[in-house]
């Protein structure tokens, strides 16, 4: 299937009608992504990366357009922010409406109901019976960062396990519970101490279940007694360290360990969370219910606000002071976010989610056996939380991050925007907004085949 790149917006397959012109009347200067490239060399940091050299001009649902007017299809999602697409209607009406009113007042000074209507909801949607209460925070890092804080303050134990290959964010805390080394913790040690890594369980490093849980006990032997151990942090699905999902049987067996021992389970939701994997939280999918959940990225429909959810006990373990920060809980994100979450109920997105991933899931398999034999070593994930990782062939089923490399760059210059992830660099992950159009994700889908087949043959040739 080939597709041509358009080089003039057009309007969106998909049925929403844009809200507000995109598009300014009057341009002041034409500017080009290579003009913009030499200004963001000179002027921004080099460990911010990017992984298009492309510059956004406007966007709308799963579309996307760059300054020089070129069409993407955007199956990133700014790294799974935008389950309910760029510029939801409702989600930018509700943010505008709260300017009307204020933009900041610091719930630590005065507050207001946005941050208290969102609690209830965030609370509401939880897993468990139990009472909760919820921290609302500005970034992923800053909500498991807190989480530590807060399941310390209750256990009043310093102790944290973290997994081989999880990601919890940049700071240099959340840094030390990241089970990945290039980029992240690269020339930025020493992390802070009293966190312990345990393996997780992995079928291309050959650990099972029964494997990563004898691992856990060994650490207890060895390193963590476990009286001395807060929290054991998780990823239900991991994120950068490759969309791979916790088995059920492991994540219930975690949540039986914690409770032997008094530790809090704390669930990673921040990439998984609203709907991505066809739940509210891909931890349902386990039957399991965590003391802890840490929230943000699609939660607000691109606005940012990060948050923690807790059983109540727990919540309110920190004196009063002692959480918060100066715009944590901002009005106009928390505005924007209850309108997400009621585009996701209204829209039915949880249920477009599993339908995506089972269309993905069998469109991926089609195309890899057509274009690439041998290559497409596992397409795994849940609802529409997915990733193909690339091998050199079956039966080694050595890592390709080469191929997988290609795939995004024949992929971006036919118009489709793709990220890579995993411990090797050689899955992409599926992080599309949930509100595409049947026609945009088979559109992109044709890109992607037609991608695989020209990094294949170039890596061939």
């Amino acid at each position: 299937m080939t597709s041509t790149v358009k080089k003039k917006p057009r309007k969106s397959a998909a049925k929403r009608k844009p809200n507000i012109s995109v598009v300014p009347d009057v341009v002041a200067e034409t500017k080009t992504n290579a003009d913009l490239l030499a200004r963001r060399e000179a002027a921004v940091a080099r460990g911010v990366a990017s992984a298009a050299p492309i510059f956004a001009d406007h966007a709308e649902n799963s579309e996307l357009w760059d300054v020089e007017g070129t069409r993407y299809i955007d199956f990133a999602g700014g790294i799974a922010v935008l389950n309910t697409g760029h510029r939801h209607p409702k989600v930018v009406a509700a943010a505008k409406a709260q300017e009307d009113h204020y933009t900041h007042t610091s719930f630590q000074v005065v507050p207001y109901e946005p941050y208290v209507a969102l609690a209830e909801k965030l609370n509401a949607l939880a897993p468990g019976d139990h009472a909760k209460k919820s921290l609302l925070v500005t970034t992923g890092a800053e909500a498991v960062e807190n989480a530590v804080k807060i399941a310390r303050a209750a256990t009043g134990r310093p102790g944290v396990i973290a997994f081989t290959g999880g990601y919890h964010g940049r700071t240099l805390l959340t840094l030390g519970m990241t089970g990945k080394i290039s980029p992240y913790k690269k020339d930025v040690g020493p992390f802070p101490s009293d966190i312990y890594r345990a393996p997780f369980p992995s079928v291309r490093d050959g650990i099972t279940v029964q494997d990563a849980l004898t691992g856990l006990q060994n650490l207890f032997l060895t390193d963590a007694q476990p009286e001395r151990v807060a929290a054991i942090i998780i990823e239900p699905v991991l994120g950068e360290g490759g969309y791979t999902p916790v088995p059920f049987e492991m994540m219930q067996a975690l949540r039986e360990i914690c409770d032997t021992h008094g530790i809090l389970l704390i669930a990673d939701e921040i990439q998984a969370g609203f709907g991505r994997t066809g739940t509210w939280f891909a931890i349902e999918h386990s039957g399991v219910v965590p003391d802890l959940i840490t929230v943000a990225k699609s939660m607000a429909g691109g606005y940012p606000i990060a948050g923690v959810i807790g059983r109540a006990e727990v919540m309110d373990a920190v004196i009063p002071g002692g959480l918060g920060g100066t715009y944590g809980g901002n009005p106009v994100a928390c505005a924007a976010a209850l309108a997400a979450i009621d585009a996701i109920e209204e829209e039915g997105l949880l249920a477009r989610s599993t339908a995506l991933g089972e269309h993905f899931r069998a469109r991926f398999a089609e195309i890899g056996a057509r274009v690439a034999p041998y290559r497409m070593w596992d397409i795994r994930g849940l609802g529409a939380m997915l990733a193909v990782e690339f091998v050199t062939d079956f039966e080694t089923a050595t890592p390709d991050a080469a191929l997988t490399k290609a795939v995004v760059a024949h992929a971006l210059q036919r118009g489709l925007i793709l990220l890579a992830c995993g411990m090797h660099g050689n899955a992409l992950r599926i992080m599309v907004p949930l509100t595409a159009s049947d026609a945009i994700i088979d559109e992109g889908l044709g890109i992607f085949e037609d991608a695989l087949a020209a990094a294949v043959a170039e890596l061939q040739g």
